[in-house]
This record gives structure tokens, C-alpha cells and sequence, in this order.
């Protein structure tokens, strides 16, 4: 008796120093968070003069209007009806802002959990008409790899921003998910014309970059974080309705819509879904791969990736793989790879593909032999670290780390730049 008393004992008093473990309380150097609180988020878009861009994200272009993203702050307009002189019409504020897309005059665009519709038939005076309120994870800014975070309270509103600051606090263990989307390592498209060719004026949507998150097909939006596909009903464009939600697999970077049928690029590779019942998208088939970030397009029964190795992405290899796509994109066969430096988006317009290099700059090459890319290179633009681009009617879009360049390639011979828009790079 007196035997189990001594181990009743010993398991109170275990039980008793763990219960004070879990009490301790730590000081240290930390990332602290700085909130904007709800209330303020959901009165913060407001349009403002032009601004230079700093950090410039995705791309989309609609109707002479090109949107460039400032990441986590908003929306640059720059009207190309003078593609030689782009001007800057202003700048539309969207805390948390990553991702847009457009249907005839409502721009869509996340700002932190919200999903916000702006109508910008007066471009030089946008506003906001409706919100889909906590629809998005909860998502933090990038911050100092340096420090630990510091405790986040989500009560208190979205964080913008971190504080380098010593902090006390308890020492337990919590899981944020920390989708920060810097322009250049985490990181739309129109069921009529996705990764470049022609689109009329007046197109019910516009047209992205292979780097986005947000799709548009008949009158539904989608966008994906990580692992889930939302899906909102925008029949009525200036009220979108969210129907569901669908987990489409995980490590999920893009989204790529054509031919009816839904392209995600992944980590781990490319996985597609039918659209045929566009409320339920069906799982069709996968491409797998070595880990890697990889965004990836589809034009005429193939689809172009471009694996990306280092950094968040992890792996080492950086290539562009060719796949042929079956009519009924279930048996899909990889048919070249080609050696990459380190890229990012791409676009294919016709037979002609573009490839952003990161730092190794832009690449055009003939695509119409698929099995010998490499060996028809049109040009490379170096000296610049590209990271998307949309090609359209025989004009590049680009934007890389230092900025918007535009170019004519309607002679592929003599492909000419004809219009630069610099990043601010004053602290």
C-alpha cells in the first residue's frame, strides 16, 4: 500500500512540475506584431494619386488598363493606350492586397482575409461595393527570419507589420499559417485567353500573369491559398457570394484556368481538375515532381512549367519541363526538360514562349518543335530579374525586381523594348 501511495505520489507531483512548466514565462528579441485593427481594415480602400512602385507583385491587364500589385499595400493603373508612355493613373489601396481579377467592370481583390469587389468603370475614381468578410486564412506580412514571433493575437485585428522589440511572454506552443507573399518567392486567367495570344477591347475578363491565385470561369471566381479552392458565385458581378469550398491538395503556388479545365501548380507538381460542373471541380490527374516552386501554362495540348529549387521552394533543380497533355488531360506525358537558371513565370503566345529567368533575365524562344526548345532561342534580355509575364497582341507585359518593362516582339527578329517603369529604390 504504502508502495502505490509513493507512486500516486510521484505522478501528482510529475504532474504538478509539468503543470508549472507550462507556466513559464520567457524574455527575448522578437518580431512583434503591429495590427490594423478590423474596423479599420474594412474602411482603408480609398484611391490615391500615382505612386512609385517598391515592391511590385502580379500583373493583369484589362482593356488598356494594366494593374501592377504592390504587394500588401494595393493596386498601381497604368493606362497603355500609348504603349511607348504609359501613364500612371493612380493607385487604388488594398491592405493585404496580393491577388486581382476583373469581370467587365468589378475588380476582385484579397485584402487579408476579406475578398473585396471595387467597381472601377470610373478608373479615375474606383470604390468599393461589396466584401466577402473571413473568407481567406489568416495571413502574415513577411517578417525577420532572425528573430521568433512574438505571441499574435488575431482579437486585435490583421498584423501589417513587425516591431524588432524584446518581449516576455508564455511559452506555448501555437500554429499560424504563414502565407507571406513576397514578389518573388511564394507566389488569373480568362477562360478565353489564359498566358497571352489576342483579347478584344471590351472582353468580359481580363488576363493575368502565371504566378496567379485568383481564376475566373463563366460567372465564378475562384482562388486558392495552400490547400483549399474557393469558390464565389459572381453572376451578379458586384455581389460575390461564396458556395463553397474544396481542398485540391496541398503546397499549392497557382492557378491556371483553359479548356474548361483547372491547372495547379504545386511543389510537389501539376494537378488538374475538370470545370465541367464548375460549382464541384473533379479531380482528373497529377504530374509529379521533384520539390520545386513551378507555375505553369497551357496552350494547344501542352503544358509548360518551369521548376524553381532554393530559397522557400526547396530542392535544387531549376528547369522548364514539357508536358503533352491527352484529350482528356488524364494521361499526360512529359516530353522534354530543359535547363533553367532559376525561373519564375512564363507565357506562351502561339508558339512563342517566354520564360522569366530570374536573374539570368528574360527568354523567348520558338516553341513549335517541342522536343527542341533550347535549340530555337530567340533572345534573352539580361540584367534584369524577371518574374512574370503576360504576352498580348504581339506586346510583353513584364514586371521584374526593378520594374515594368514593356516590349513589341510583332518582329521576333528584332523584339524591342519600348516603354520602362522603374521601382522607387530610395529607403
Amino acid at each position: 500500500m504504502k508502495t502505490i501511495q509513493n507512486t500516486i505520489g510521484l505522478v501528482i507531483l510529475l504532474l504538478l512540475v509539468w503543470a508549472c512548466k507550462d507556466e513559464y514565462t520567457e524574455e527575448f528579441t522578437a518580431n512583434a506584431p503591429v495590427y490594423l485593427t478590423y474596423e479599420e481594415l474594412r474602411s482603408a480602400v480609398k484611391v490615391t494619386e500615382s505612386r512609385t512602385m517598391e515592391v511590385p507583385g502580379k500583373i493583369y491587364f484589362k482593356d488598356n488598363l494594366l494593374f501592377v500589385n504592390e504587394v500588401f499595400e494595393g493596386v498601381h493603373i497604368l493606362d497603355m493606350t500609348n504603349p511607348a508612355n504609359p501613364e500612371n493613373l493612380g493607385f487604388i489601396e488594398i491592405p493585404g492586397n496580393v491577388d486581382i481579377a476583373i469581370k467587365n467592370n468589378t475588380l476582385y481583390a484579397d485584402s487579408y482575409i476579406d475578398l473585396v469587389a471595387i467597381d472601377i468603370s470610373d478608373i479615375d475614381n474606383p470604390k468599393e461595393v461589396n466584401r466577402v468578410e473571413d473568407v481567406f486564412p489568416y495571413t502574415l506580412p513577411k517578417y525577420d527570419e532572425n528573430y521568433r514571433l512574438a505571441d499574435i493575437d488575431e482579437e486585435k485585428g490583421v498584423v501589417i507589420d513587425w516591431k524588432i522589440t524584446r518581449v516576455r511572454q508564455k511559452m506555448e506552443y501555437h500554429y499560424y499559417p504563414v502565407y507571406f507573399f513576397s514578389n518573388r518567392d511564394n507566389l488569373f486567367m480568362s477562360d478565353m485567353a489564359n498566358g497571352g495570344g489576342s483579347v478584344p477591347q471590351g472582353s468580359t475578363f481580363g488576363v493575368g500573369g502565371s504566378m496567379a491565385r485568383f481564376g475566373l470561369y463563366n460567372t465564378y471566381l475562384y482562388t486558392v491559398d495552400r490547400a483549399m479552392l474557393h469558390i464565389f458565385d459572381i453572376n451578379n458581378d458586384q455581389q460575390p457570394k461564396e458556395i463553397g469550398q474544396q481542398n485540391v491538395g496541398w503546397d499549392v503556388e497557382t492557378m491556371f484556368i483553359y479548356d474548361d479545365h483547372m491547372f495547379f501548380g504545386m511543389q510537389s507538381g501539376m494537378r488538374v481538375f475538370s470545370l465541367e460542373v464548375p460549382t464541384v471541380p473533379k479531380y482528373l490527374s497529377s504530374f509529379w515532381h521533384t520539390t520545386s516552386c513551378d507555375p505553369v501554362v497551357v496552350a494547344d495540348g501542352y503544358a509548360y512549367i518551369t521548376l524553381r529549387g532554393g530559397n522557400t521552394c526547396g530542392g535544387a533543380v531549376n528547369r522548364l519541363d514539357v508536358l503533352q497533355l491527352s484529350d482528356d488531360y488524364v494521361n499526360n506525358t512529359l516530353i522534354a526538360s530543359y535547363p533553367m537558371e532559376g525561373p519564375y513565370g512564363l507565357g506562351i503566345d502561339d508558339e512563342i514562349l517566354f520564360v522569366c529567368d530570374g536573374e539570368a533575365g528574360l527568354k523567348v524562344y520558338d516553341a513549335s518543335d517541342k522536343i527542341h526548345i533550347s535549340e530555337n532561342h530567340i533572345a534573352t534580355f539580361p540584367n534584369i530579374n524577371a518574374y512574370d509575364v503576360i504576352p498580348l497582341n504581339d506586346y510583353l507585359f513584364m514586371i521584374g525586381e526593378d520594374g515594368f518593362y514593356l516590349y513589341d516582339y510583332s518582329d521576333l527578329q528584332d523584339i524591342q523594348q519600348i516603354s520602362f517603369i522603374p521601382v522607387d529604390t530610395n529607403d
